[in-house]
């Protein structure tokens, strides 16, 4: 029987995950096709892209370049099979929720969206008929860790590398620089990202995302550091059975499991671990003390209502500050959980409630730093 060709929409397509993405397809051509792509300032990427991919429906947000169309257009779009979600910050929650109530396939690796309005989006999905298939790594594993189970797992343990300052004493955080910050020990991301894992924000932020994904309560996930970054996370079941998906710290390989889901596919261009020089597997529990981040999301996250709208949005400010050199590694914490302190929740949003949160938290953030100087 002749496979159906995929038909993709790739949005953030000039970032770290949508040129993995592209990677995947490039490498498999005959099992997909680029049906529109949006990115938002690298317009000479974008357009070498456009050449070589050919898809329909192309858009840069920042120069309003393209066929016109607005990113939730994109990916509600009726020729679209998959709407590959890889914007950065909260510009993939209004994508999210078109592709949602448009019943698409979902290959999500904006975490944001879910931490903003994972309530309303999976609400979303599940009255439309959506599939959310995730692309982080850690996600990616649970959900391979679940298919074929009938039975409800009993807990998740997201895996963290634990960033480049996880050795560092706590004096020493005070003096990092944005340089010191990007250089990852093992993934190769984009730069908001790459802060986020080093100040472990990233975690706080997939432990909520894990939450909807998997509807498990907060208490029942836990975090654990693994500086080699090949267990992707582990799944513990009722009767003490553990099970962990591994592989190389390559992003093309949950990408690609998300796109050919349910089938499996071989590809040259994807890294097979080497059994031979594999020593040791460490794990560790994290250092709440050195890295607050963490503790924030948690709190956060249990406190709900408007809350994880704000730490997002205040941590995007905090990160975007500290990538200029405004403020310092340790000022992204202490500025996200004043921010955290000062906000009036609202219980129950609607997406109203959830944007106006995310402004104010951005405004109050750059207020408290400009405070600082």
């Amino acid at each position: 029987m002749e496979r159906s060709v995929k038909r993709l929409a790739v949005l953030g397509s000039t970032g770290s995950i949508g040129q993995q993405t592209l990677a995947v397809v490039r490498a498999l051509p005959q099992r997909f096709r680029v049906v529109a792509l949006a990115a938002g300032g690298n317009t000479a990427l974008l357009k070498q892209q456009v050449s070589e991919f050919q898809p329909e429906l192309g858009y840069c947000t920042a120069g309003g370049e393209g066929t016109g169309l607005s990113l939730e257009e994109m990916a509600a779009y009726p020729g679209v099979d998959v709407a590959v979600i890889a914007t950065a910050g909260k510009a993939g929650l209004a994508p999210v929720l078109a592709a949602a109530r448009a019943g698409k396939t979902i290959a999500l690796a904006n975490k944001e969206a879910l931490v903003m309005a994972g309530g309303i989006i999976i609400a979303e999905a599940e009255r439309r008929g959506a599939k959310i298939l995730p692309v982080d790594s850690e996600h990616s594993a649970i959900w391979q860790c679940l298919l074929g189970e009938v039975s409800a797992p009993e807990r998740l343990i997201l895996t963290a590398s634990g960033g480049p300052f996880r050795r560092y004493p706590a004096a020493r955080l005070t003096k990092v620089t944005a340089a010191q910050a990007l250089r990852h020990p093992s993934w190769k991301m984009g730069k908001k990202v790459t802060i986020d894992s080093a100040t472990l924000m990233n975690k706080g932020l997939e432990i909520i995302e894990a939450h909807w994904l998997f509807r498990m309560p907060l208490e029942r996930i836990r975090v654990l550091v693994h500086p080699q970054s090949i267990v992707h996370s582990l799944v513990e079941f009722a009767d003490g059975s553990v099970k962990a998906q591994l592989g190389c710290p390559d992003m093309r390989l949950p990408i690609q499991f998300a796109l050919t889901y349910p089938e499996r596919v071989a590809s040259p261009e994807l890294p097979r671990l080497d059994w031979d020089s594999l020593k040791t597997l460490d794990f560790e529990p994290p250092d709440g003390g050195k890295f607050p981040c963490l503790g924030l999301a948690r709190e956060a996250a249990r406190l709900g209502g408007t809350f994880p709208a704000v730490l997002g949005a205040a941590d995007e400010a905090a990160v975007a500050l500290f990538l200029d050199g405004k403020i310092g590694f340790m000022d992204i914490p202490r500025l996200v959980g004043k921010v955290l302190a000062q906000h009036q929740f609202t219980a129950e949003p609607d997406i109203e409630d959830i944007m106006a949160a995310d402004g104010w938290a951005r405004r109050c953030l750059l207020e408290l730093a400009g405070g600082k100087r």
